[in-house]
C-alpha cells in the first residue's frame, strides 16, 4: 500500500467510487465580450465621479472593482452591474466636506451595515413604493448639482460643495477662463456626443466602442499632441491610500448622513435591478436569466458598500448606464460583472501611466454631460401626464437648495399632501339639460365622497334618463358599489343611466329592459354566461325540435359592448395599423380549441402575432399536403412576405386531435377529420416502443397518454416546419427562430421547449408581474 494512500477502514468496500469531480468553472463567450465593453464604459467614468466628488480618484477604481466583484457576486440581479454611480455624486461631496475622506469611507461601511439589515429584515420591495415623481425629482436635483459643480472645472475654475455659491460665482468664472481646459472640454463634449450619431453602415461597427471612452481618449491624446499644459489625473502610490476610518461628530449628523447614503444606494439600486429585469426580458434568444431577488440584491449591495468603504472606495449602486451595456451586449450571468471588476484592478495596477496622461477637464465634460442626461424631458413628461408636477419640484429644489434626503423628504410630504387634497377635494354637481340629469364627479371617488355622490344621485327623478360623468382617475369599491347600486335602482323603476368616462370617452349604459346582460362591465374576463332572466329566456326562439335555446342575439350583444366599451380605447391604435399595414413580429401556429385564446395567454394586442389555427395544430410536410395547401402558404407568407422572426408551435392540454389519434381505429372511412390528422401519425411514432425521443414536463411528470401525445406532436411539428423551403432558408440565415409551446388549460399555465429528441424538455415559464419604473441615464 502507497504511504500516500489513507488507510482501509473496516467500513470502506474494497472498490469505493471516487468522489464526483467538481464542474469547473465555464466562462460563456458572451460574457467575455460583455465585461469589456462595461470595462470600457467604467474605467473613465469612475475616475470622473471621483473627480465629482472630491474624493482621491483611485476611490473610483476601488468603488467599480468591489462594485463589479463583491456585489456581482452576491447580489440577486445577476446582470446588474454596480459602482461609483453619479446619483452618489452630491452625497459623498457633503460628506467629505464636513466629515473629510476617511471618516467618509467609515460612513460608507455603516451605511453597507444598515443595507444587510434591510437585507435581511426583507423590506427591499418598500422601496418600490417611493412615488416616481420623487425618484425622478431627486435625480434631475442630483444632476443639476453635478452639472453646475462640473461646470467650473470645465472652465478652468474649482467649484465650491454648494450649488447656489457655485451659481453666484459663474460670472467671475466666464470671466477668467482658461482656454486650454475650454478647448479641451469642447473636444470631449463634441465626441460624446458626435460618435452614436455616425451614419451607418460605418457607425454600426465604431458604435461597438463605447462614446465615453472615445472621448476621453480622444481628448487626452490632442492635449499630448498640443503640449497643452493642464491638470491631469494623479493617481498616488497605493502604499499611500487612505482607508476607513471612525466619523468623528455630532450623533445626530453621521445617523442622517448614513441613512442618506443608505438611502440613495439603495432606491437607485433596487429601482436599477426592477429595469435590468424589464430589459433582459426584452432580449430575443434562448439565453435568458431569472428575475432579480430584490432582498438578495439588498445584501449585496450592503456587503459591496462595506468593502469598498474600508478599502477607501467610494459608495456602490447598481449603475443603470454600465448595466444596460452588460444586457445589450449579451451578458447570459453574473460572470461578466465580475470580470469587469477583476478587469479595473488589472487596469488600477499596471496603467496608472496611462491613466494619469487624462486631462481633469475632460472628465468633469464627461460628468457635466451625465449630470445634464439626468434631468431627462421623459420624466417630466411623465409626471406632467400624471399630475405630479409639485412633486417633482419640490424634490428637485429641495435636493439643488438643501440636500439628498431633506430633498426627498420633502418631495415625500408634498406627495402625501397632493394624494390627500385629491382624495378629500372631489366636486359633485347636479344639473339638468334638456330633460337629461347630468351628475358630473371631478376628482378620486372614495368612500369619503360616498354621502355627497349619494345626495347628488337621489335629486335625480325616478323614470328619467340620466348621466354621470366621471371626471378622475381612482375609484374605490365603496364608490363603485354605492353608484352600481343607484345605477341598478334607477333603471329597476324605468329610468336609463349611463356612465361615461371623461378621460378615456368610454361609456356604460343602462337601460330598463328586463333581457339585458347584467354582467358588469368591469368584470374580470372568465370564459362565463349571461345569467338572463327566466322571462328572456321563455322569448327566445325554439330550435325544429321545439326546445328552447338560447338567445340568438348573444354575438350581437357582445359585439355592441365591444363598440361600446372596448372601440374606443383600440379606435387609434388599429387607425395606426391600418395605415401602416400590419408588421407581426411572430408566427403562432396553434389548435382551433376554443379555450386557447392566443391574445390572453401571450399578452399580445392587435398586429402583433399571425395566428394560423387549425385541428391538432398541424404542419403538413412540403410535398404530403395534397388538397390542403392553407398552412404552407400561411407559413411562406409569413416568413417571406411579412418576415416573422420566430415561429411558434403551442399545444395544449386535453387536445380533442390527440385523443382521437390515440383512438383511431384501421380500416376506419377516410373522412375529412381522419384525412387530416394523419399529419399527426408521425407524432405517434415518437412515442413507439424502442423509440428514445419522449418529450417530457419540468418540473411536474406528465399526467396521462393524451399530454405526452400532445407534447411529441409539438416537436414533431417543429420538425416538419423545417423541412419548408421558407424556413429552411431563414432559418440557415439567423433570420427566424423556432419555439415549441404547450398551455395547460387547467392549470393556465405555458410551458416552453428547450431542447429536441431525447433532451426535449418543456420548462414552466414563472410569472413575473413587476414592471420596471424609468430610471433615465444614470451613471
Amino acid at each position: 500500500m502507497s504511504a500516500c494512500a489513507p488507510p482501509r477502514t473496516e467500513h470502506s468496500p474494497p472498490h469505493a467510487t471516487p468522489p464526483p469531480r467538481r464542474r469547473r468553472f465555464r466562462v460563456e463567450g458572451a460574457d467575455i465580450s460583455a465585461c469589456i465593453a462595461v470595462f470600457l464604459i467604467a474605467l473613465p467614468l469612475s475616475l470622473g465621479i471621483a473627480l465629482a466628488t472630491g474624493a482621491p480618484l483611485q476611490a473610483g477604481l476601488v468603488a467599480a472593482a468591489v462594485g463589479g466583484i463583491v456585489a456581482g457576486r452576491i447580489g440577486g440581479c445577476p446582470l446588474q452591474v454596480s459602482g461609483p454611480a453619479a446619483g452618489l455624486t452630491v452625497v459623498t461631496a457633503d460628506l467629505i466636506h464636513q466629515y473629510g475622506w476617511r471618516a467618509t469611507c467609515g460612513i460608507t461601511v455603516l451605511a453597507g451595515l444598515a443595507q444587510l439589515g434591510l437585507g435581511c429584515l426583507k423590506v427591499a420591495r418598500g422601496a418600490l413604493a417611493v412615488s416616481p415623481a420623487v425618484v425622478h425629482g431627486m435625480l434631475a436635483g442630483i444632476g443639476i448639482t453635478i452639472a453646475v459643480a462640473q461646470v467650473h472645472i470645465v472652465l478652468g475654475g474649482r467649484p465650491d460643495s454648494s450649488v447656489l455659491t457655485n451659481l453666484r460665482a459663474l460670472p467671475a468664472q466666464l470671466a477668467h477662463l482658461d482656454p486650454a481646459a475650454v478647448v479641451i472640454s469642447a473636444l470631449t463634449l463634441t465626441l460624446l456626443l458626435a460618435w452614436p450619431r455616425i451614419p451607418d453602415p460605418v457607425g454600426s461597427l465604431l458604435r461597438k466602442v463605447p462614446a465615453a471612452l472615445v472621448a476621453v481618449v480622444g481628448a487626452t491624446v490632442a492635449a499630448a499632441l498640443t503640449g497643452l499644459t493642464l491638470p491631469r489625473v494623479d493617481l498616488p502610490s497605493w502604499r499611500s491610500h487612505a482607508l476607513a476610518g471612525l466619523p468623528q461628530g455630532p450623533t445626530l449628523g453621521i445617523i442622517a448622513a448614513v441613512l442618506t447614503t443608505t438611502l440613495v444606494c439603495s432606491v437607485q439600486s433596487l429601482l436599477g435591478a426592477v429595469a435590468v429585469d424589464k430589459l433582459a426580458a426584452g432580449r430575443t434568444g434562448p439565453a435568458r436569466v431569472g428575475r432579480s431577488d430584490l432582498d438578495r440584491e439588498l445584501l449585496g449591495q450592503g456587503a459591496a458598500n462595506i468593502v469598498s468603504g474600508a478599502l477607501g472606495g467610494l459608495p456602490v449602486a447598481g449603475v443603470a448606464v454600465r448595466s444596460t451595456a452588460n444586457v445589450n451586449s449579451g451578458a447570459v450571468s453574473r460572470n461578466s460583472t465580475m470580470l469587469h471588476g477583476g478587469l479595473v484592478v488589472i487596469a488600477a495596477l499596471l496603467l496608472v501611466p496611462l491613466l494619469e496622461q487624462i486631462p481633469l477637464a475632460s472628465l468633469a465634460a464627461l460628468v457635466m454631460a451625465v449630470g445634464i442626461q439626468m434631468v431627462s424631458l421623459n420624466h417630466i413628461r411623465t409626471v406632467t401626464r400624471h399630475r405630479e408636477v409639485p412633486v417633482y419640484v419640490a424634490t428637485t429644489l429641495g435636493v439643488v437648495c438643501l440636500n439628498v434626503l431633506q430633498g426627498v423628504l420633502l418631495g415625500i410630504a408634498v406627495a402625501v399632501a397632493l394624494a390627500l387634497h385629491r382624495l378629500t377635494h372631489t366636486r359633485i354637481t347636479h344639473e339638468e339639460k334638456e330633460g337629461v340629469h347630468h351628475v358630473l364627479v371631478r376628482g378620486q371617488l372614495t368612500f369619503l365622497a360616498v354621502p355627497r355622490l349619494s345626495r347628488a344621485l337621489h335629486r335625480v327623478p325616478h323614470g328619467t334618463r340620466a348621466v354621470v360623468e366621471l371626471d378622475g382617475s381612482f375609484m374605490d369599491h365603496a364608490a363603485y358599489e354605492s353608484l352600481q347600486d343607484w345605477r341598478s335602482s334607477h333603471t329597476a323603476r324605468g329610468g336609463s343611466a349611463e356612465l361615461k368616462d371623461r378621460r378615456t370617452g368610454v361609456r356604460s349604459a343602462g337601460t330598463p329592459s328586463s333581457t339585458v346582460c347584467r354582467c358588469r362591465p368591469w368584470t374580470p374576463w372568465r370564459n362565463h354566461r349571461c345569467d338572463m332572466p327566466t322571462a328572456a329566456m321563455s322569448k327566445g326562439a325554439a330550435d325544429s325540435t321545439g326546445a328552447s335555446r338560447p338567445d340568438t342575439h348573444e354575438l350581437a350583444r357582445g359585439i355592441s359592448s365591444f363598440q361600446r366599451n372596448t372601440a374606443p380605447l383600440v379606435r387609434e391604435e388599429l387607425a395606426r395599423l391600418a395605415r401602416e399595414g400590419q408588421q407581426p413580429s411572430q408566427l403562432f401556429l396553434t389548435c382551433a380549441d376554443s379555450r386557447l385564446v392566443t391574445s390572453m395567454i401571450t399578452a399580445s394586442g392587435p398586429g402583433d402575432l399571425f395566428v394560423v389555427r387549425n385541428v391538432g395544430n398541424l404542419v403538413p410536410p412540403p410535398g404530403q399536403e395534397h388538397a390542403d395547401d392553407s398552412v404552407a402558404a400561411a407559413i411562406e407568407y409569413a416568413v417571406d412576405v411579412l418576415g416573422v422572426r420566430s415561429i411558434t408551435v403551442c399545444g395544449h392540454s386535453g387536445c380533442g386531435a390527440m385523443q382521437a389519434l390515440l383512438a383511431a381505429e384501421p380500416g376506419a372511412a377516410p373522412t375529412p377529420l381522419r384525412r387530416w390528422l394523419r399529419y399527426g401519425e408521425p407524432s405517434l411514432a415518437r412515442l413507439a416502443d424502442g423509440r428514445p425521443e419522449r418529450p417530457r414536463l419540468a418540473p411536474r411528470p406528465v399526467a396521462d397518454a393524451v399530454e405526452e401525445l400532445s407534447l411529441a406532436n409539438v416537436v414533431q411539428q417543429l420538425a416538419h416546419l423545417r423541412a419548408h423551403e421558407s424556413v429552411a432558408r431563414a432559418l440557415a440565415a439567423g433570420a427566424l427562430e423556432l419555439h415549441g409551446m404547450y398551455f395547460h388549460v387547467g392549470e393556465a399555465r405555458a410551458y416552453l421547449l428547450g431542447g429536441e429528441g431525447e433532451s426535449a424538455v418543456f420548462h414552466d415559464v414563472r410569472e413575473d408581474v413587476r414592471e420596471a419604473p424609468e430610471v433615465g441615464s444614470l451613471v
